[in-house]
């Protein structure tokens, strides 16, 4: 090999730096040979006993060192911050950054050549891969994989899809506690992360799209034993990668963002796919706005018949034939040339797979739906954006007009969205401010507000929200998200009143407010910032630096990359 491996500055050299950097990882057990020229591989692990999606996770990076170990290669696991979307409190989106940045610098500070990531829920996949672009070495990632499909009373249920409905199924189906608790115990029966098209399954798809996993690891369930073999021959592969200086900034192009893009909508993925792309572009380096997302993937014809937007679960996609029979299926608006971790291309990699249940995954001559993916938004409620998911929204709503009813913040929400006094019918539009990245803070996944429960007993499921937070990808509805710039700065959702009248035309793009500017400006003179969350610590940090939701909501201070030199020694 004649590129000299970033470790050697650590273990090859014979001053007295190279001996305290050996010396003491010797109290490991480690034998001459694996200080000897052998590419030191790092294990970024994101397990944690508090993320039940990543639970397993420890056992799979033994299954990575097994591989890395069998390529000539010296693996090395570190632990980074761990984010479980079902636990932290207030929002795991507060703390993407925050585990990026410790990615990053874990990275950076140490003797690696090339990085295995250990992703699973929601956020460790994309705070892991951003930190590692502003490092950009070789990389490649391993999804945990979702859990096998929910089981209640004989009938397949979702984790993360099921939650969205308890208020519905106690006020309306009468659902009893023990009722509600058989649910609880089978939605979840297995490792691995929520098994509908939720963030968690859409950042495997979208990590598989990007190039940045071996082919079809997305949908293998956690528990299939075919998971750990794909866990072991990426310990394997990304040695190959380190002596090939196949690097991320190689394989993460415009084209693999376009790409990914295109399979998104093919799958019916999640909204949150939108804020995590822009973020990872904007560390590596690539041109990536929020127009895009609607140029290229609003036209695609969606393939995978999954929850939120359909009926299936990621165990069925899997057995149907997986990620690669939806790839091939769309390869017609791909760039099947562009480079993959394995070496090959994207078309290279998925020529002809074979699909098992075209009730799971559709052709591209006969889809779900003709056209899918993400709509965005513009208008004076949203002058740098807004979003929807058209297939996860009803058809009748998809052009509206309705008068608002304001809620002021969540509490506000909580407070009063049952009071059987309070004006609301089916045609308004529930308005929720103050849940942005600033505002909030950290953009939580409250969008899809549940209804009123009086109209829930009298049969209404869907109404027009929205608001500046987010939706997690297991909900639908037609929910209008990421609203920017957000009410907790100024912009015009701050402004909204009750009574006022939103207009909502998906097909043109368009969400207005029908009031006049002269009036918007009255309304801005006289509006105050709220106060803000805190003065201390991360989240003010976050808060001071935090860019808004059409820009990925990363911090101003990221964007970019460190690299990988770090100039200084202990001594």
């Amino acid at each position: 090999m004649t590129k000299k491996l970033r470790s050697y500055d650590w273990f090859g050299k014979s001053d007295k730096m190279g001996f305290v950097h050996r010396s003491w990882l010797r109290n490991q057990g480690y034998p001459d040979d694996y200080f000897q020229g052998k590419p030191v591989i790092g294990i970024c692990n994101t397990w944690s006993e508090l993320t039940p999606c990543n639970g397993h996770l420890r056992d799979f990076a033994e299954i990575v060192k097994r591989g890395v170990r069998e390529a000539g290669g010296f693996p090395l696991e570190f632990p980074v911050t761990s984010l479980g979307e079902t636990i932290m409190r207030p929002t795991t989106m507060l703390f993407r950054n925050l585990a990026s940045m410790d990615v990053e610098e874990s990275i950076r500070a140490n003797p690696i050549d090339g990085v295995v990531l250990l992703t699973g829920c929601d956020k460790t996949t994309p705070s892991t891969v951003m930190g590692a672009c502003s490092v950009d070495l070789p990389t490649i990632v391993v999804p945990g994989g979702p859990m096998l499909n929910g089981r209640f009373r004989g009938e397949c249920l979702g984790s993360g899809s099921f939650n969205w409905m308890i208020k519905e199924k106690r006020s309306v189906e009468n659902y009893t506690d023990e009722d509600i608790r058989e649910a609880e115990i089978g939605s979840a029966r297995s490792q691995g992360h929520c098994m509908s098209m939720g963030t968690a399954s859409t950042m495997a798809c979208m990590v598989e799209a990007l190039g940045l996993t071996l082919p079809g690891a997305a949908a293998i369930p956690a528990v299939d034993a075919r998971k750990k073999v794909m866990a072991h021959l990426s310990g394997r592969r990304i040695v190959e990668m380190v002596n090939e200086d196949l690097k991320l900034s190689k394989i993460l192009t415009r084209k693999a963002f376009e790409n990914a893009t295109v399979i998104n909508a093919g799958v019916g993925g999640s909204t949150n796919f939108l804020i995590h792309m822009l973020a990872i572009a904007g560390r590596i380096g690539v041109e990536l706005n929020l127009e895009d997302f609607d140029t290229i993937g609003s036209k695609i014809p969606l393939l995978a018949n999954l929850k939120p937007s359909g009926k299936y679960l990621m165990e069925d996609f899997y057995y149907a034939g997986g990620l690669p029979v939806v790839i091939h299926e769309l390869k017609k608006y791909l760039h099947t040339d562009a480079i993959t971790v394995n070496g090959k291309t994207i078309g290279d990699n998925n020529i002809n797979p074979p699909c098992y249940n075209r009730e799971v995954i559709a052709s591209a001559d006969n889809p779900l739906q003709h056209e899918a993916g993400i709509a965005v938004l513009k208008g004076n409620l949203c002058e740098k954006g807004a979003i929807i998911k058209p297939s996860a929204a009803s058809k009748e709503l998809m052009k509206h007009r309705g008068r608002a009813v304001v809620f002021e913040s969540m509490d506000d929400y909580h407070a009063r969205i049952d009071d059987p006094n309070l004006d609301i019918d089916e045609t308004c539009v529930i308005v929720l401010k103050q849940v942005g990245p600033v505002g909030y803070p950290g953009m939580p996944e409250v969008g899809n507000v549940d209804l009123p429960e009086k109209l829930l007993q009298k049969g209404i499921r869907d109404m027009v929200r929205i608001s500046d937070g987010r939706m997690s990808g297991t909900a639908g509805g037609t929910v209008v998200l990421h609203i920017s710039p957000e009410s907790a700065i100024g912009g015009t959702l701050a402004l909204v009143k009750d009574g006022d009248m939103i207009e909502l035309d998906i097909e043109k793009r368009r969400l207005h407010l029908d009031v006049s500017d002269e009036e918007l400006q009255k309304r801005k003179a006289a509006w105050t910032p709220p106060p803000r969350a805190t003065d201390r610590g991360y989240v003010k940090f976050y808060i001071d630096h935090v860019q808004q939701a059409d820009l990925g909501c990363d911090l101003d201070l990221l964007r970019g990359g460190s690299g990988a030199e770090v100039k200084g020694d202990l001594h």
